[in-house]
This record gives structure tokens, sequence and C-alpha cells, in this order.
């Protein structure tokens, strides 16, 4: 998260003094997002982590003056995990559920769904609104790489079935490539920094496990997973213009 408030702010710092003014015709801009979207996991994905994840990204895209969109994004993905009643970890459990640590008591062990997807994307704006064609209904398709885990945390660093490699051995890592789709609406403001995108995103990957050994399947994973998202994505546009209008303003 550091990460990514720090490349904004970098951005905004470079691009401040080319926030201008849009006139009504179309316009060559690029277009530096920061977005987040809530999604329901589905498919094979509903069944690792049976929680909906979150995401939070960063995108730079490039509009054409014909509305023709060109750019590439990503995001971190993180979310709960539920295991459905069937603990991944229940080889190194006691008959109570709990995992002993190196001082013989009850380990705390906690378990989040963590990955990230990155990938390039094509679209374009359909606009309607003719004070504003830069503006209207947006349609993309992109294409990337997805990756997600279950993320093992053992915060006193105390129970060693859970540290180092040994957590790989649960942790369910894997990736592969995804395709991406996504509609709605983009709004690039005509004086101000109201610009704006939101709508619905489906996310489909073909992905298998990376590790080379799974403790519960006693040898490897060879599964070919179909990973699925969909959710509601929104995100703010700070625009940066390769020639600006003979009018502009600063702020």
């Amino acid at each position: 998260m550091r990460k990514y408030l720090t490349i904004l702010l970098a951005v905004m710092a470079f691009s401040a003094s080319a926030v201008a003014q849009i006139k009504d015709s179309c316009i060559n801009v690029w277009q530096c997002e920061i977005n987040y979207a809530y999604q329901f996991s589905l498919t094979d994905m509903k069944a690792t982590y049976g929680r909906n994840p979150s995401t939070m990204g960063l995108g730079l895209s490039f509009k054409t003056k014909h509305n023709w969109i060109f750019g590439f994004e990503g995001s971190y993905l993180w979310g709960g995990y539920d295991d459905g009643g069937v603990p991944i970890l229940r080889n190194i459990m006691t008959q109570s559920g709990n995992i002993i640590n190196t001082y013989g008591e009850y380990g705390t062990v906690l378990m989040t769904q963590s990955g990230f997807y990155t990938g390039v994307k094509f679209g374009r704006v359909f606009a309607f609104n003719k004070p504003n064609p830069n503006s209207g209904i947006v349609l993309n398709i992109g294409a990337g790489i997805l990756e997600h885990h279950i993320r093992i945390e053992n915060r006193s660093n105390n129970t060693p079935p859970v540290l180092g490699d040994y957590k790989k051995g649960y942790d369910g890592l894997r990736n592969g490539i995804a395709l991406r789709g996504f509609i709605g609406y983009q709004f690039l403001s005509s004086k101000k920094l109201l610009n704006f995108y939101g709508g619905v995103e489906y996310t489909f990957a073909w992905t298998k496990s990376r590790r080379n050994y799974d403790f519960n399947l006693h040898g490897k994973d060879n599964t070919q997973y179909h990973d699925s998202m969909i959710g509601i994505r929104i995100g703010w546009i700070l625009p940066v213009y390769r020639h600006a209008p003979e009018e502009y303003y600063y702020y």
C-alpha cells in the first residue's frame, strides 16, 4: 500500500501543471489511475477461499483522440479465508483444532487470501454527450497474469510447523494466464480534477499450483484450476495531456 501511495504522489507532482481544461472535442490524453474493487469469488477460487476478495491497483493508459484506449494495470488482491470445515493445516493440528508452538502452548496462526493481477488492456470510450466527447460508456478487455495463495501468518514466529519452507506446503500458491473484461462509465471533467470511472469487471484465469509438494496431497498438485471473480471497480483518473489546450487552469 505504501508503494502505491508513493507512486501516486510522484505522478501528481509531475503532472500538476499539465491538468487543463478539456474543450468540446476528443483529445489525446494519458490517464494515470488508482482504483479499488470489491469482488465475488467464483468457480475454483470460491471453493478455495470461500470469502470475497478486494483489490487495489494502479494503471496507466493512453486515450487517443478517437477514444481508443491502450494501457496496462496492476493490482494487489486480499481477502478473508474460509476453509469450509476442512482445515488445510489438519495434519499438524491437535484433536481440539490447535497447533502446538515451541513452548508447548497453542500457537496463533492467521490465514488470509493474498495475490495480484498484472496485465495489459485495450478498449474504447463510446461518447454520447457532445459537450464532452471524452466521457461516456467505456468497454475494455485485457490479458495478464493472476496469482494468489493462502497467506499463513504466525505473528509470534514460534510455531515451526508453519514457518519458513514448511508453510509453502500448505499455502496453495498458484498462478496462470488470465482474461479480464470491464464495462462501465468514464468521466473526464472539462474543468476540474473530477475524473473517474466505475463499472462491472469479470476476471477468468487458468491457474496451476507452483509448489513442488502439497502436504495434504502427499505430492505435487497437478490440478488445472479455473479461477474467476466478478465485482464492481471504481477508479480516480489523473489526466496528463500531451498537448495542453490554449486555455488552461492550475490547481
